[in-house]
């Protein structure tokens, strides 16, 4: 049984149990000090995560020999799948993603222990034990609820089910390593805190280097999140890129007390403050990452992109106990060593807006989480089934969200301690100054534009106070876009007085700066405080992008061949129908049996005279399993994208029914993106410095690289292709030889109704999203 590829897997799924049981075990005996075992104990952890990558690797070569021996193998891929699905596949299923996700926290656990060295020795043996336990977790899930290696008892079938056709889309290659990442990299400053309380060792020293961990977590948490838009936006084809799923919000939930920690961490270097408070935030993080992952493996929330239900929900009860009972009761211990000697002396200060953001950012998470398990707390106390919608959570996260970005705006503008009048005068005038032109301006040419400050909301409930909130609400628009130009005139303006004080500096001492130079220079010597000021123009771009959903225009329009229609502007001729073959790849016995065909409906975009070009929005048709998906037609730009969906076709008479969506300010949200990682990028670029090279180093550089390329591949094959179908343009050769059109038969108008059009539906209910969120 061990000589085969599932027995041996197995057996190495059971080697990681025990090395990292020997780890911890080792590394709690290290605690006295003894150097021995603080080196068998590192040398330990290296031995963990180099086991977990051999049986990665082993998994992975099971997908490219098509072992269908193996269970997951054939439930998550089949012969015809090309190499980076099938390398995809690695974690497009529940037993596979938690490998993958011991593999990272392997990875990240070798880094730290190598980052480590000899410093923080009385930190290292409670670091790797915790980091141990946690790899242990993961180990005994695998063991006993979804082990990745397990055989199928009826032998291998001659074919796999295949991966579910909505991941066979390239932003599922990098958007669940980005988000697993991030969820994943919270496990280290959770370590160090755990470390930290345990020893007692709570001064500031160790708080510095857990900023930069939860920099780097919270860096691949906005990657993984906006990817996941993207995704969702691209591939699902219902217009839109975030619809409050449970699964969606789990996956943000850490990024709010991640974003929380990263400001207040500050307060504590700067005025030896919020101990208690940063080590909750950082403890929070951490179960959160948890929370969520129960959250979609459990069955608990029903949800698209949740995996099956199982029973592994309830070993993630008992861990979730255990991480509260351990971080509850050493915070509870440690009070006396954690409360601080000072206090916020003005509310005029930095460090008191940090405060006030901290909480309207645990605020947002605390909402999220109660409206996402709100159903199912209903169904257990009060056995009452009820359902939290979009229009909900839109109701209240608009506010939250509107506080959290003026705050983004105006903390730079506070002085540590105290800031005086004066200060806050000079300090406050061109922002405001700025905000007040943007927001006559939108007021006077708003409505001309598209994009009125006002835009009328309808109350779904009853009520005076609904009717105000209402009223109130219709606002939001233009409050977003002055916020908007506050932030944007905030960070100009700090960089501006940055290269000016600069500038005057270097000229006292004899030397002359251009502007370019003083500003490179001013960045090098400040990473920190100027990446994270990109960081904040970044969000703000994501906001602007936000906001463009109040002036979204959404048609429904039914065409015959050869006839048009216009919608907002655009100029929509309906060229017909066309049917193409599946995958070139497939031989024509296995296109007959297991493939899909594609229909593409053909239009024509002009505006203004000017043709923009064809978009092909379109139907797969799926026969093993029977699945029916839709393809957007997509025209970017950078004043709104035209989103187009095929939603019915008749066989007969080629008349389609096309879903029609105006999209104003999306690509600002990607846009925000690429600034966000460049921000991090700069504050993670390690010190240009004549000394010796290190392991943090090393990794700071690799982590900078990694995003590098990130941006260049994003904008590679996002911006370089404007507009048209990528459906199209993968297949239009394909069907380009005569009889390639609809044939009568192969595509029924009633399996294209508007469910499927609808985020994740799919027409197999046993076919579920997964692995797409962790």
């Amino acid at each position: 049984m061990w000589l085969s590829l599932p027995g041996f897997g197995t057996l190495i799924v059971l080697s990681i149990l025990v090395l990292a049981a020997y780890t911890f075990s080792t590394a709690i005996r290290a605690t006295n000090g003894q150097v021995r075992l603080l080196n068998s104990a590192r040398l330990g952890a290296y031995a963990t995560a180099a086991l977990i990558l051999c049986g990665v690797l082993m998994l992975a070569y099971g997908f490219v020999t098509h072992d269908f021996r193996i269970r997951y193998i054939s439930r998550y891929s089949d012969r015809s799948m090309s190499p980076s699905y099938l390398f995809a596949a690695l974690w497009g299923g529940q037993d596979g993603s938690l490998l993958w996700w011991t593999l990272l926290l392997g990875g990240y656990t070798a880094a730290v222990v190598k980052w480590l060295g000899h410093r923080y020795r009385q930190l290292q043996p409670i670091i790797i034990a915790t980091l141990m336990a946690i790899i242990a977790f993961f180990a005994i899930l695998m063991i006993f609820a979804a082990n990745p290696f397990e055989q199928n008892l009826a032998g291998a079938p001659p074919d796999g089910e295949g991966l579910n056709p909505l991941l066979q889309n390239y932003w599922m290659i990098i958007h669940p390593p980005m988000l697993y990442m991030g969820f994943v990299g919270c496990a280290i400053p959770f370590a160090f805190s755990i470390a930290a309380l345990i020893t007692g060792r709570l001064d500031n020293e160790w708080i510095i280097a857990v900023r930069k961990w939860m920099l780097i977590a919270f860096l691949f948490l906005s990657i993984g999140n906006v990817l996941g838009m993207i995704w969702a936006y691209e591939e699902l084809g219902w217009g839109g890129f975030w619809a409050w799923d449970p699964v969606e919000n789990a996956a943000c939930l850490p990024w709010f007390t991640a974003a929380a920690y990263v400001h207040s961490t500050m307060i504590q270097e700067r005025r030896n403050m919020m101990k208690i408070w940063n080590v909750f935030l950082i403890c929070t993080t951490f179960f959160l990452t948890i929370f969520g992952t129960f959250l979609t493996r459990s069955g608990v929330i029903a949800s698209v992109h949740s995996f099956a239900k199982s029973d592994i929900g309830i070993y993630f009860i008992y861990f979730m106990g255990l991480i509260l009972a351990t971080s509850l009761g050493l915070i509870v211990w440690r009070i006396p060593k954690l409360k601080a000697k000072t206090e916020v002396e003005s509310i005029a200060s930095r460090e008191a807006m940090f405060v006030i953001n901290n909480w309207a950012l645990l605020g947002m998470a605390t909402f999220v989480s109660i409206a996402t398990i709100f159903p199912k707390i209903s169904e257990w106390l009060f056995d009452q089934e009820i359902t939290v919608g979009p229009p909900f959570y839109n109701k209240w996260a608009a506010p939250l969200g509107l506080i959290i970005f003026a705050l983004m705006g105006l903390a730079p503008l506070f002085g540590w301690k105290k800031t005086s009048k004066k200060a806050l005068r000079t300090a406050f005038t061109f922002p405001l100054i700025c905000t007040l032109i943007v927001t006559i301006l939108q007021a006077i040419f708003g409505e001309y534009l598209g994009v009125p400050s006002i835009v009328p909301t309808e109350s779904v409930e009853s009520g005076f106070g609904a009717e105000v909130y209402a009223k109130v609400s219709s606002l939001f628009p233009g409050l977003t876009v002055s916020l908007a130009s506050f932030n944007l005139s905030v960070v100009l303006q700090e960089f501006y007085r940055g290269v000016k004080a600069r500038r005057s500096s270097t000229k006292k001492k004899g030397e002359q700066e251009d502007y370019f130079t003083a500003l490179i220079r001013l960045i090098g010597k400040s990473r920190r405080r100027y990446g994270g000021y990109i960081v904040h123009l970044g969000i703000a771009s994501m906001y602007l992008g936000f906001v463009g959903t109040a002036w979204s225009v959404t048609e429904e329009i039914a065409l015959n061949p050869g006839e048009s229609r216009e919608v907002a502007g655009y100029q929509l001729s309906y060229q017909g129908t066309r049917m193409c073959p599946g995958n070139p790849r497939c031989s024509p016995e296995e296109q007959a049996t297991k493939g899909r065909r594609m229909l593409f409906a053909d239009l024509e975009i002009t505006k203004d005279g000017k043709s923009l070009g064809r978009l092909s929005p379109a139907k797969f048709i799926y026969m093993s399993p029977p699945q029916t998906t839709s393809e957007v037609g997509l025209l970017r730009g950078l004043n709104a994208d035209l989103y187009t969906v095929l939603a019915t076709a008749d066989p007969k008479t080629k008349r389609a029914t096309f879903s029609i969506h105006i999209n104003p300010f999306v690509s600002w949200i990607w846009i925000g993106l690429s600034v966000l990682i460049i921000g991090c990028f700069v504050s993670l670029w390690p010190e240009v410095r004549e000394k010796r090279s290190t392991s943090w180093i090393y990794l700071r550089a690799t982590a900078s690289g990694a995003v590098g390329i990130l941006v260049t591949f994003y904008f590679a094959t996002s911006l370089a292709q404007p507009f048209g179908s990528s459906v199209e343009r993968h297949f239009e050769k394909t069907c380009s030889e005569p009889g390639c059109e609809l044939e009568e038969g192969w595509f029924d108008h009633q399996s294209a109704s508007s469910a499927d059009r609808m985020p994740g539906v799919v027409k197999n209910p046993h076919q579920r999203l997964s692995g797409w969120r962790s």
